[in-house]
């Protein structure tokens, strides 16, 4: 018996929506908690790995979802260094992943334009898309395209556990 271990990497700026994002899909977006305790976030670790400053010690993910917030811009270009510090860890390695621009809901303050973000993700290597977890609003598509990445990272240790028998 072979047992495959998969870590997800969860990172971006903090208070961008990672951790209100990890419990809809912890909770199967029963609600949308508007205050998070560690105890809340400590919760969603044990589904997620949650990173969330820089300097801690990174623990190499076999996916990667980058969260930034659609209304700060500095959470966008922040994005740049989550990953460059990521793929610093994991040289040579190609981690599959998805880059999440949140608050969607906030439309008037948009200062991210979708285009802008797709180009960005696309360059690096990642898939994109957008949610309103305060509005319950796609919060999902970011963890299918993670198990689609999941389930094509799996076929392939197969193959190669087959390759070698």
């Amino acid at each position: 018996e072979i047992k495959v271990l998969y870590v997800f990497g969860f990172t971006g700026d903090p208070a961008v929506g990672k951790s209100a994002l990890a419990q809809m899909f912890c909770n199967d977006g029963a609600h949308f908690q508007k205050n998070y305790t560690l105890v809340s976030i400590q919760q969603a670790q044990t589904t997620i790995h949650h990173f969330p400053k820089l300097h801690e010690k990174w623990e190499q993910p076999n996916v990667l979802c980058l969260v930034y917030d659609v209304t700060n811009e500095q959470s966008f270009n922040n994005c740049a260094k989550w990953l460059e510090n990521l793929r610093a860890q994991a040289v040579g390695v190609h981690i599959p992943g998805v880059l999440v621009g949140n608050k969607t809901d906030l439309v008037g303050r948009r200062v991210v334009e979708q285009k802008q973000a797709r180009e960005w993700a696309e360059k690096h290597g990642l898939e994109y898309c957008e949610t309103s977890v305060k509005e319950m609003k796609n919060f999902e598509a970011p963890f299918h395209i993670l198990a689609k990445s999941f389930h094509q990272l799996y076929k392939e240790k197969v193959e190669t556990f087959h390759s070698l028998a």
